[in-house]
């Protein structure tokens, strides 16, 4: 299964420009994407209120439909749906059953067969996602929860957010992605993401074994070292080493990583005063950033956390609201 990013723009996108599936962020605007934060900030403040809900999806049925364990993935997308007043199905289903389109097929139509309204899909194959999209009876929506090294758009989105938090923008800011770009869906939403809303530098920093050959089309600088790679910075986001990813001795050891490219205390300080320190989690102390750079006032990862909520809640109500637009504009042809 590939990704199928050339067909993505009209697949994701109502004709008046709507989001109806959240896919991939390849081919989106940067209108789009800073209405996605706009609504998202919107939803902030739900999180601190006494009854934490809108109705947004009252009568909806969200299935989060996880190929791929996570915990903290599927519960910030249950929470958001929740939020939104949806009912919530989780489904956490073995690869082994389903590593064929055909099976992913069947699995579809039995789900369908249930009203569902919307698929949060997480799946160890590229382009699960859009394969779903493009199969699904029309009226659903698909939001991509991660999938294989493709995409991982509401992550990028997340983090987005909490840099113009931050920030205020993104406007002359340089930030640099940390570590095992290689296998990292994050890293290539998150490089799109930056260079779509205006950063002025996107930097990989991580050893040869660990970067993608095409990574500077992606739209990013490379650098191999650490101590260069630092000075300037506004941002540095860390990045997990997928162990259960690698194939062959990548790596030297964990301990020769860190001496290398792990955040301490000594490389930050390399950055300028007010660099943001970011980690999608989950956190490996002492193999990719020290404790005392993770807890520190620089970092931001429990922000992080807490505008995930947001930013699900928010892709998820404008895809439904993008699907229910389309559907009334075809009843209006048809009539």
């Amino acid at each position: 299964m590939t990704a199928h990013d050339p067909s993505s723009h009209s697949l994701q996108l109502t004709s008046s420009g709507q989001l109806k599936h959240f896919l991939t962020l390849d081919g989106l605007e940067r209108a789009l994407l800073t209405d996605i934060l706009d609504t998202a900030d919107s939803f902030i403040e739900v999180g601190e209120r006494t009854i934490k809900k809108v109705p947004l999806l009252r009568g909806k049925t969200v299935v989060n439909l996880f190929f791929e364990s996570s915990t903290r993935t599927r519960s910030t997308f249950e929470l958001a749906a929740k939020r939104l007043s949806a009912d919530v199905l989780n489904l956490d289903i073995s690869t082994s059953a389903t590593s064929k389109g055909e099976s992913l097929s069947d699995t579809l139509l039995n789900l369908e067969a249930m009203a569902s309204d919307m698929f949060v899909v997480r799946h160890s194959q590229s382009g699960a996602p859009h394969f779903i999209a493009e199969s699904v009876t029309p009226g659903v929506a698909i939001i991509n929860a991660g999938d294989g090294r493709h995409a991982h758009p509401t992550q990028a989105m997340l983090d987005m957010l909490t840099i113009r938090q931050h920030k205020g923008g993104f406007e002359g800011l340089k930030v640099a992605i940390v570590g095992d770009i290689l296998h990292s869906r994050v890293a290539r939403s998150q490089i799109r993401a930056l260079n779509a809303l205006g950063a002025e530098e996107v930097r990989v920093i991580a050893p040869g074994t660990l970067l993608p050959r095409d990574v500077e089309s992606l739209g990013c600088t490379v650098e191999y070292d650490m101590i260069r790679g630092m000075r300037d910075l506004d941002v540095v986001i860390m990045l997990r080493l997928q162990k259960e990813r690698m194939e062959g001795a990548l790596l030297p050891s964990e301990r020769e990583f860190y001496r290398l490219y792990g955040l301490s205390q000594d490389k930050l300080a390399l950055a300028r005063p007010d660099c943001l320190v970011m980690h999608p989690g989950p956190i490996n102390r002492g193999v990719e950033i020290e404790s005392a750079v993770a807890d520190g006032p620089q970092s931001v990862i429990l922000n992080q956390v807490t505008n995930g909520i947001a930013v699900r809640m928010a892709v998820m109500s404008m895809a439904m609201s993008g699907q229910v637009s389309e559907r009334t504009q075809a009843v209006g042809e048809q009539g």
